[in-house]
């Protein structure tokens, strides 16, 4: 077993269920920094997992490659699977046309959620994975039940099951900043789509803050 996975004495309060208490997992995961503590408490529980990056919401092309590369290497640390989906920008954009000045949380927020929970659904369904999950509502600044019903309606639409657990439960959330931060990893400052950035850069721009540097942050 890798040096870095920590035992489940150590990690957790208790052992994780997936849905029918399946053996592995297909865990949708946007970033390194997100996914920390849903990998290791998965991986604790004695879970097989398996990591699937699918995410062509992300912008620029430099912001998607450190991400995607950040989590390639926490999972090859931890000797994990690590599922590199294709990145489609145009797809994405062509889906959010009309949708590009809705607040953060709204319909264009569901629409990207669709989008890659179906294609994390699909090839979950198309390798032998009964139940799939995702990190995405570690993070408080999403909706969680906005997340959960775009998983599970995916998830219907394969014949699986989508795993809900509320990964902030337990101190998650504080654990996602430990990791991040023992692992030194790249800070994100938005969500992620071009959308999110200019929205948070203008919200900066009337605070007086400077508009956010891609690659430069990282957690200390």
């Amino acid at each position: 077993m890798p040096e870095n996975r920590f035992s489940l004495e150590k990690y957790i309060r208790q052992k994780l269920v997936p849905p029918k208490d399946v053996g592995k997992v297909l865990l949708h995961s946007c970033c390194a920094p997100c996914s920390g503590e849903v990998i290791e408490a998965i991986s604790a529980s004695g879970i097989e997992l398996t990591i699937y990056f699918y995410n062509p919401n992300i912008h620029p092309k430099k912001e998607y490659d450190m991400r995607k590369e950040e989590n390639m290497q926490f999972a090859k640390r931890l000797g994990i699977p690590f599922i590199d989906a294709d990145y489609d920008p145009e797809n994405w954009y062509g889906k959010a046309k009309g949708m590009e000045f809705e607040p953060e949380r709204g319909k264009r927020c569901t629409m990207c959620f669709d989008m890659r929970f179906e294609k994390t659904a699909e090839y979950a369904s198309e390798n032998g994975f009964e139940v799939f999950t995702s990190c995405l509502g570690i993070s408080r600044w999403k909706n969680m039940q906005q997340i959960n019903e775009c998983g599970k309606q995916a998830a219907k639409k394969y014949n699986i099951s989508y795993w809900d657990w509320n990964w902030r439960k337990e101190g998650g959330s504080q654990r996602m900043i430990e990791i991040a931060k023992r692992d030194k990893m790249y800070q994100q400052e938005y969500c992620g789509c071009s959308y999110s950035l200019r929205d948070t850069n203008n919200w900066r721009e009337k605070k007086g803050v400077p508009k956010i540097v891609i690659g430069e942050r990282r957690y200390y």
